[in-house]
């Protein structure tokens, strides 16, 4: 008989979709997603309609019309970071686009200005955005097109952002060093530090009529060394196709820049570096819009994760390790559209158990040149006597330290709450993982609002006792109940994703497709897992 080589064995899910409990936390999910949605649908217009209709006026597509004529058709394309800026003085998006697409069958990094916001100028939350962009490209080994037109920077906001402005231009010549091809069609201004963009790229396509490079444009030249000069002839696509050779390639309108990207791409001839899929790619046995109301929407209600990998996994496949061990992390092996990867869930608070199972599947995985996926609902590690004498903190550091070292790609999925020291051993994002995606029920602070607003409570009253001094009790419910309000406000996924602590928002029916886009992308570079790692006690 065949042997079957598939990973693991099938989870039995033990959800009822027509329970009251599950159609409650459906409805309540579905209101998160509602207020996401009205933010996303911000987004393709930020500028105003005004600002839109006066670019069509001028016979130019919006940015992501540009994207849509440049992948390939009936492809997906994943948005990054699509709430940039949400909650704070910047318009939602940052006036950026940045995803990954396929152009020619090959997965690129896909930016470009919205023309809408502000001329495409950038402030700073458009750098960080570009920042985390580039860093996506260069992790993942990415061909990368940039859809340029920009006014360059926000002049008034000029000391936020021309010291570490560099850095963009410094990572495109970079990546040519490390063999990562770039590509710019200036469809529209390059100016003064934007016009290092295409002179930092492999290839240039430059617009007819429309695209423009220069340093100073005609006013700062004629301030500086008294010359007349009309742009065509100071920076003009015709110009650096035939005079300064800034240009590789002269197109007719956007299409047809459009048409010579995607010739470019074609011709790179590009091989990916991973393995590539090699398991089964079917779909799971439980349908992934019950995802909806898999998780709870009340992080402070626990929910069991291998429902969640049930529907996201290959044939909901999952080969479970030291499952009764550390039974509050739950580890094991399955797929995603084919690719093979370690995933870790909690069902619960770290104890020592979870933390010394944690880093030994991690060191398992990086043997085996395994990517790993981390589903998050976390409050942290264990507190209290039993748990310091118990080793937490050594046992704590162990996972942290396995985190830290292992050089297979990391991929987060918050589906719940990541709190405190938690999110670190999970490889949250100061742990460099390749992609974050949240749910909107995702939550994450040091710690949940109601126990940080108590700990400050229990302090302010330790401190007035030291002091010999009554405790106003108005004034600290007042202090105490505004705290939690904060930390309330502070913590939600809107908050998270709007200054960028994660690559989007997204449905929780997406996530398997999402979570294949991403693998898929990591796979363009080397996978190969770490063999050494830090000291530490056992």
């Amino acid at each position: 008989m065949p042997v079957d080589s598939r990973i693991g064995s099938v989870i039995k899910s033990r959800i009822d979709t027509k329970s009251q409990d599950y159609q409650d936390n459906l409805a309540a999910m579905q209101e998160l997603w509602d207020l996401v949605t009205v933010e996303m649908e911000k987004v393709p217009t930020v500028g105003g309609q005004r600002y839109v209709d006066r670019h069509r006026k001028r016979g130019k597509m919006l940015v992501r019309e540009r994207v849509e004529a440049l992948v390939d058709p009936n492809t997906p394309l994943l948005e990054l970071s699509p709430l940039a800026g949400w909650g704070t003085q910047d318009w939602v998006g940052v006036g950026t686009f940045c995803g990954i697409g396929v152009v020619e069958g090959v997965e690129c990094a896909i930016t470009g200005a919205d023309m809408t916001y502000r001329g495409g100028s950038a402030n700073p939350n458009s750098f960080r955005k570009s920042s985390r962009f580039q860093e996506i490209v260069r992790e993942n080994r990415l061909p990368v097109i940039n859809l340029n037109e920009s006014a360059g920077a926000e002049l008034p906001r000029q000391a936020d952002l021309f010291v570490q402005g560099g850095e963009g231009f410094r990572n495109l010549t970079q990546f040519s060093k490390l063999g990562i091809p770039s590509i710019t069609i200036a469809f529209g201004p390059n100016t003064a530090g934007g016009a290092y963009t295409p002179g930092m790229s492999d290839y240039t396509v430059f617009v007819k009529g429309r695209g423009t490079a220069y340093l100073g444009g005609p006013p700062l030249v004629k301030m500086a060394i008294d010359e007349v000069v009309d742009e065509e002839t100071l920076g003009g696509a015709e110009m650096h196709s035939r005079t300064s050779g800034l240009s590789d390639y002269l197109a007719a309108d956007e299409l047809d820049g459009l048409r010579i990207a995607r010739q470019i791409v074609r011709h790179l001839k590009w091989k990916k570096l991973g393995p590539g899929a090699t398991e089964p790619d079917d779909p799971p046995l439980y349908d992934p819009a019950e995802l909806m109301g898999c998780a709870s929407a009340d992080v402070r209600i626990p929910f069991e994760m291998k429902e969640v990998f049930a529907r996201i996994l290959d044939g909901s496949r999952f080969e479970e390790f030291k499952p009764l061990y550390g039974d509050k992390l739950v580890c094991g092996w399955g797929s995603i559209h084919g690719f093979p990867v370690g995933v870790l869930g909690n069902n619960g608070i770290l104890f020592s158990e979870e933390a010394s199972k944690g880093a030994q599947f991690i060191q398992l995985c990086n043997r085996t040149n395994t990517p790993l996926v981390f589903m998050h609902n976390i409050t942290g590690f264990m507190v209290g006597s039993a748990a310091e004498q118990g080793g937490i903190i050594r046992n704590g550091a162990k996972l942290i330290n396995a985190v830290s070292n292992s050089e297979v790609p990391h991929f987060n999925l918050m589906v719940g709450a990541s709190y405190g020291a938690g999110n670190y051993g999970m490889s949250g994002r100061a742990y460099n993982p390749r992609f974050i995606f949240s749910w909107p029920n995702h939550r994450i602070a040091v710690m949940g609002p109601k126990q940080l607003a108590g700990v400050m409570d229990i302090i302010a009253r330790n401190a007035a006792a030291g002091r010999g001094v009554e405790v106003d009790e108005e004034a600290l419910a007042a202090q105490t109940g505004a705290l939690e309000a904060q930390i309330e406000e502070e913590s939600t996924a809107l908050y998270s994703t709007g200054r960028m602590w994660d690559d989007g928002i997204i449905h929780p029916a997406d996530s398997r497709t999402v979570l294949g886009m991403a693998i898929s992308a990591a796979h363009s570079n080397n996978i190969q897992g770490a063999t050494e790692y830090g000291v530490w006690r056992h």
